[in-house]
């Protein structure tokens, strides 16, 4: 079916989202060896998709090059000189993706868009009368798209270990690795999801010993300075936010034991790098579909508040205005869960 096939895969954002693709491209190409995949994204995810195989990266910045709808049909006459393909896997469906697929259509292209599964994911969120109950995976619906396609694909969903060498120049930074690598990724783009960072402080100076490294990761200039200042209090930690690019960052995580993240990108690039994640959840739920691929549920700490999930993605304010479900969890616990991984 796949014989020399050229799928067209377009996802855009956000980085957690598109790192979650990955997985799902390599088994593809791995299970469909004459398929050929050009990949549309922003340009800092390129790092993702370093040595695939038969797969090109094409970048579209969006802020400057391709705004608004006139820059979605240069985008589209940039692509269709670039490369013939045969279909078109909207991974994103959003306005922006789906005028791409709309123009490929008019000119004779097929495709297929992501279902992301909105009407079942409003019943889990509402409150009263939830339904509580495990939706598809995102992953598993980046996959049926492909399948839509006629390229079935079976996904092992385990984490592999793919451990990368750290630059020479990387070394002065981080040392040589001895004892014990923790990545701790404590932030995220909605208050609902992140672990008050007094308690991740109280987590990090129960962690604060020799024979372990925490590294920690984010992006903003706030999230530097919190991360900064938990470097001058504690001698095991490294802030690398805005120190190092993203491929750095993920050859780093390809070494860590560890990754204590939360419902955020930090699960999902530890994920691409076959390391294990002790994920924390607020006000939303590993039901909705997002865990990491291959990681194990019994690593995940959430509280059993009767209005969790409140949110698909965390970005509604808590209207208990406490926000409880992350306030009940105790930073011993969470060291509970890391201590199999670093003893």
């Amino acid at each position: 079916m796949s014989a020399g096939k050229h799928i067209l895969v377009l996802r855009f954002s956000a980085m957690g989202d598109v790192a979650m693709t990955v997985p799902v491209i390599k088994e593809l190409l791995q299970q469909h060896p004459d398929l050929h995949i050009t990949y549309v994204s922003r340009p800092g995810f390129a790092a993702f998709f370093d040595g695939i195989d038969r797969l090109h990266f094409f970048p579209a910045d969006f802020k400057t090059e391709y705004t608004g709808w006139t820059g979605s049909i240069k985008l589209f006459n940039r692509l269709k000189s670039h490369v013939r393909i045969d279909a078109v896997a909207n991974l994103h469906n959003n306005l922006r993706s789906n005028i791409l697929q709309s123009l490929y259509l008019l000119s004779g292209i097929h495709g297929q868009r992501v279902d992301k599964g909105r009407d079942e994911k409003k019943k889990l969120v509402r409150f009263p009368n939830k339904a509580l109950k495990p939706l598809r995976s995102t992953i598993e619906r980046y996959a049926d798209v492909f399948r839509k396609l006629g390229f079935p694909v079976t996904l092992n969903n385990r984490i592999q270990p793919q451990p990368d060498k750290l630059p020479d120049n990387f070394i002065e930074l981080t040392g040589e690795k001895s004892g014990k690598w923790i990545g701790i990724a404590p932030f995220a783009q909605h208050k609902g999801k992140i672990y008050p960072l007094g308690r991740m402080e109280e987590v990090v100076k129960l962690l604060n010993h020799e024979s372990i490294r925490i590294f920690v990761f984010g992006g903003s200039p706030n999230e530097q300075a919190v991360a900064e200042d938990w470097e001058q209090k504690y001698q095991n930690v490294t802030s690398v936010i805005n120190k190092i690019n993203m491929q750095q960052e993920l050859a780093l995580i390809s070494q860590l034991d560890v990754m204590l993240s939360m419902d955020s990108s930090g699960m999902h690039l530890a994920s691409l790098k076959g390391i294990p994640v002790v994920s924390v959840w607020g006000a939303t739920h590993h039901y909705a579909g997002f865990l990491g691929y291959g990681q194990s549920e019994n690593n995940i700490i959430a509280d059993d508040i009767a209005c969790r999930p409140c949110s698909v993605y965390g970005n509604k304010p808590c209207f208990r205005k406490d926000y409880a479900c992350l306030y009940n969890i105790e930073p011993q616990s969470i060291l509970d869960k890391l201590l199999p991984f670093i003893l």
